[in-house]
């Protein structure tokens, strides 16, 4: 048997809709040859390998006042947004697959709709084998390793590592909070550290400002046991010394990430950044007061000529620039830096409370650039509280506008401190904008890695949360780029 099926579309002129088609390779051979190149820019084709298997999810997102989801979180682009076909290029045959798969589940919204309802019935090892390395970078520390290596190839040359297992609402996970942390440990010492030394060799010690900082992601729900209780009163008396537990537990981390860096300074003292940096990650906004003084309490401990500490702040909450003054602050009485990884978020199918949410889209748009201008405006005063920026977006206009910015600074220590980041799998066609066309070098992409039963979790609620970044490229246009891309792989 063929151990492939050809899913085939053609535009019929006669109402400008596509007809479907399954045809056999051999058919399929029949059409490409008598196919002229006008029909073949009319038309698609997908690889599928037998037997028909359960796909990815992701999902529509609704931008109305009236029905907001994450389209507040990251805002979709249309006439602006960075062609896509080139970056798939730059993909091996296995993560074009994948995209195949998430190209077909974007056909329509009733197959969209029913991916999502079968996705947590999909077996582990079928989302492995479709599109797990599309988005995690593996189970295991060389398998991130791998990971940053390709990644490198494709002019990314560091990555944000999270190992991606919470403890939140008393859920009960599949490794302990002791190998969560000795993991954590590990991918700063056994990954973080080498890929970065050779990043640094590889473009030279001229360069070496050229080169991002590794990140280590430090999610508090996956730090402690029953984290969700701790967070939401860690002002009262009976829960603070587990409180005082979770901040000991971010200072050992952190400090293998000080280590690291001064060890490393001492060889390569033309450095502006740090070598390694650890990021506090965001949590829903009731837990999140309690994020915004661990975090504090890190800057003040760890950040006192520079960013090694770097907070989450997430644009789509109305407090967020009050909150950046108020950190600014802090900043000043504390004589400390701060740093920051500015998000427009992730947690707003889980907040209960909408008022907390800015109420439209294009105010959460808004607030975001105002944050990255008046964040860089910081760093470049004569007196910053700011040290080190993350522009994390998957918004091409974003994107392009703190590119922009980035062209009128001329503070080579302001510059190496600024890096533009996108999750792994998620706005590809921006990542390979800013590094052709805008000579990006400090890039980043968030690699989640981990148990497969937490990462399959992750690609669940990132797909949910931030469908839209994977929207830049979806349906027809990314099948047939998908088949493109293989096509001149193979001829």
């Amino acid at each position: 048997m063929n151990p492939y099926i050809f899913f085939f579309s053609r535009l019929d002129k006669t109402n400008s809709k596509h007809k479907a088609y399954i045809m056999s390779a051999s058919q399929l051979r029949g059409v490409l040859l008598v196919s002229s190149k006008q029909a073949a820019r009319n038309s698609a084709v997908c690889f599928v390998r037998q037997p028909a298997v359960s796909v990815l999810t992701r999902r529509y997102i609704s931008s109305s006042r009236k029905d907001m989801t994450s389209a507040t979180v990251h805002s979709q682009t249309s006439e602006t947004k960075p062609q896509t076909g080139s970056y798939l290029d730059t993909l091996s045959s296995s993560e074009l697959f994948g995209y195949g798969v998430i190209g077909l589940c974007t056909l329509s919204r009733p197959i969209l709709n029913l991916a999502i309802k079968i996705f947590p019935f999909t077996p582990l090892w079928m989302i492995k084998l479709l599109v797990y390395k599309n988005y995690c970078g593996g189970d295991t520390i060389p398998d991130v390793m791998k990971t940053g290596e390709r990644l490198s190839q494709r002019g990314i040359r560091n990555m944000m590592v999270s190992y991606t297992v919470e403890a939140c609402d008393g859920k009960k996970m599949s490794v302990s909070i002791d190998t969560i942390i000795n993991e954590t440990k590990k991918s700063v010492t056994d990954l973080l550290v080498p890929h970065t030394v050779r990043m640094i060799k590889e473009v030279g010690v001229d360069h070496i400002n050229e080169v991002p900082p590794g990140y280590v992601a430090l999610k508090p729900t996956g730090l402690i046991e029953n984290a969700a209780d701790i967070l939401l009163h860690y002002k009262e008396p009976a829960y603070q010394a587990r409180f005082k537990q979770l901040y000991d537990t971010c200072v050992d981390i952190i400090a293998e990430c000080e280590s690291a860096n001064a060890a490393l300074l001492k060889q390569y003292p033309t450095r502006k950044a740090p070598f390694i940096c650890a990021i506090v990650d965001a949590e829903r906004n009731d837990l999140q007061q309690a994020v915004y003084k661990l975090q504090r309490d890190l800057y003040a401990r760890f950040n006192k000529e520079k960013s090694v500490v770097v907070g989450t702040m997430q644009m789509y909450l109305k407090e967020s620039s009050p909150n950046l003054l108020k950190e600014d602050e802090y900043a000043r009485k504390g004589g400390y830096k701060i740093g920051w990884k500015l998000v427009r978020g992730a947690y707003i199918h889980s907040e209960p409370d909408r008022g907390v949410i800015q109420d439209t889209k294009s105010d959460t748009d808004a607030n975001y650039d105002s944050g990255i201008k008046n964040t860089l405006a910081n760093m470049c005063s004569k007196s910053p509280t700011v040290g080190h920026l993350v522009v994390a977006s998957h918004n091409a206009d974003t994107q392009r506008m703190a590119s922009d910015l980035l062209d009128k600074i001329t503070d080579p220590g302001v510059k190496a401190n600024v890096v533009q980041a996108q999750l792994l799998g998620m706005g590809d066609n921006i990542t390979y904008y800013l590094i052709k066309h805008r000579n990006a070098k400090n890039l980043i992409k968030y690699v989640p890695w981990g148990p497969p039963l937490e990462t399959k979790e992750y690609l669940l609620r990132r797909l949910q949360e931030n469908g839209d970044a994977v929207r830049a490229d979806s349906g027809w246009p990314l099948v047939k780029g998908v088949v493109k891309s293989l096509f001149r792989k193979v001829f």
